[in-house]
């Protein structure tokens, strides 16, 4: 439903494009592993994605853990859908446009077409209810890059900064803008600065509908009020008292009080909680309501600004996203960012996809459960057929391990008659865990080799290493 196979067949050609340009450099195709590459086509790619998907389902530190034969680590499935090697190569070239075509005044050229393709997607496959919130949402890059954003306050310092439209009651993803600074994708509005008119070219579409938007202090203005409410939309929120236009407040209050002042179309709010609470709307009437708590002191029931309460109560769709797609971000380490910014846009339409189903069906089936099942569904509807591994053929495979082999008693000596025994063999020189002399009845008689029944006697006749 958002990625289109017509998108998937560019990612096939460029990556291929890309593929066979490395192959033309010596160090890099003719030595390196790109000399096993051979075309891509679009039930691979859409294979490697659902590998990509399940990886955020299945953590490991790292990528060659997935295919590690070691017994704490085995995790089959991975080496059955792809070699380590092919699924490697297929990430090192994967790429999204030809740079030859690209407008590189775009900072977001290597991904434009993928990212337009989706948002596009996006805003065509959902309506959206009446309460809609824009936030800001980040991705972590530490890498070089020119519109990386740095942000003291948190733990990561470095990041990708997306302005976010979301639909406040289900959590879908309506519309989203890279911000690349001066070349963000932006409509300006005199007036408004970089917050209001991210606001404003996010809800374009929406403009004259109904819609009731929920911003933070970062976006909120008069200003900003204003315009939308002369274009039939509603908006409230958090706001800093220095923006221009904002009514004057006494600075000390006691905690509980309330301040109101409105200009006939906004209504300003200061409320003293433990800290200064500051709403600026054109929703709400200056009341108060019960917040549903009791207070510690009195025993009465609590009371908050009306505007406070039903802010509380919806704004954070998108942190409810970040939070979601962050257990289970198919994103990996890379030195390429448009790769990093890919695998998140495509936890974003899961998300998306999810929220669809969620609304379209009555099976409640948890988003784990939901993006497990994609997998499986992707990797049945675009079968592989197992190519070469490109290796030698082994002609040097011990007898052991081909043709039919059944347990027989060890043949009884003179000495010890029918309860005669022999050490058994995998017992005796396993490398797979301690070594024990051990004692046995049982053997195999094409190999004339002493096992024991279990589980000695299958992985000697299994395992080339037992």
């Amino acid at each position: 439903m958002f990625l289109s196979v017509e998108t998937v067949g560019e990612i096939v050609e460029e990556t291929n494009r890309y593929a066979s340009e490395q192959q033309g450099k010596t160090a890099i195709g003719v030595i390196g592993k790109l000399s096993k590459w051979v075309p891509t086509c679009i039930n691979e790619v859409y294979t490697f994605l659902a590998i990509a998907f399940l990886m955020g389902l299945v953590r490991k530190s790292t990528l060659r853990e997935y295919w590690s034969t070691d017994p704490v680590l085995l995790t089959p499935f991975f080496a059955s859908v792809f070699s380590q090697d092919r699924f490697l190569n297929l990430l090192r070239c994967l790429h999204f446009v030809n740079p030859a075509h690209a407008d590189t005044r775009d900072p977001l050229n290597k991904i434009r077409n993928v990212f337009n393709a989706l948002t596009s997607a996006f805003k065509r496959s959902f309506i959206p209810y009446k309460d809609l919130c824009v936030d800001e949402s980040l991705m972590l890059w530490k890498g070089r890059l020119g519109f990386r954003q740095y942000i003291p306050s948190k733990r990561h310092r470095f990041w990708i900064k997306f302005f976010v439209l979301c639909d406040v009651g289900t959590g879908y993803v309506q519309d989203m803008v890279i911000y690349t600074g001066a070349t963000t994708s932006i409509e300006s509005v005199e007036g408004l600065g970089v917050s209001g008119s991210a606001v404003m070219t996010l809800l374009a579409p929406h403009l004259g509908k109904g819609h009731v938007l929920y911003v933070d202090n970062w976006y909120s203005s008069p200003m900003l009020f204003q315009h939308l409410l002369h274009q039939g939309t509603g908006a409230y929120g958090t706001v800093w008292l220095n923006r221009r236009g904002m009514p004057t407040f006494p600075k000390k209050m006691k905690r509980g009080e309330v301040t109101f002042r409105e200009n006939g179309t906004q209504l300003a709010v200061k409320w003293q909680d433990k800290r200064d609470v500051n709403f600026l709307t054109t929703v709400h009437p200056s009341s108060m309501a019960q917040s549903g708590r009791l207070d510690h002191f009195t025993g009465e029931p609590k009371v908050k600004p009306a505007c406070v309460l039903d802010y509380n109560k919806k704004m954070g769709a998108v942190d409810r996203v970040d939070m979601i797609t962050s257990f289970v971000d198919c994103a990996r380490k890379s030195t390429k960012w448009y790769k990093k910014l890919f695998f998140h846009l495509l936890d974003t339409t899961v998300l998306n996809a999810y929220t669809v189903h969620r609304k379209l069906s009555e099976e409640r089936m948890p988003y784990k459960d939901f993006r497990l099942k994609l997998v499986k569904e992707l990797i049945q509807e675009h079968p592989l057929s197992r190519r070469s591994t490109g290796g030698r053929p082994c002609v040097n495979t011990p007898l052991r391990l081909t043709g039919r082999h059944f347990p027989s008693f060890v043949p009884p000596t003179e000495a010890q008659g029918q309860s005669t025994r022999r050490h058994c063999r995998v017992c005796l020189y396993t490398t797979r865990r301690k070594r024990e002399r051990k004692l046995t009845r049982y053997m195999c008689s094409s190999c004339d080799t002493a096992l024991c029944p279990a589980p000695c006697f299958e992985e000697f006749h299994t395992l080339k290493n037992y």
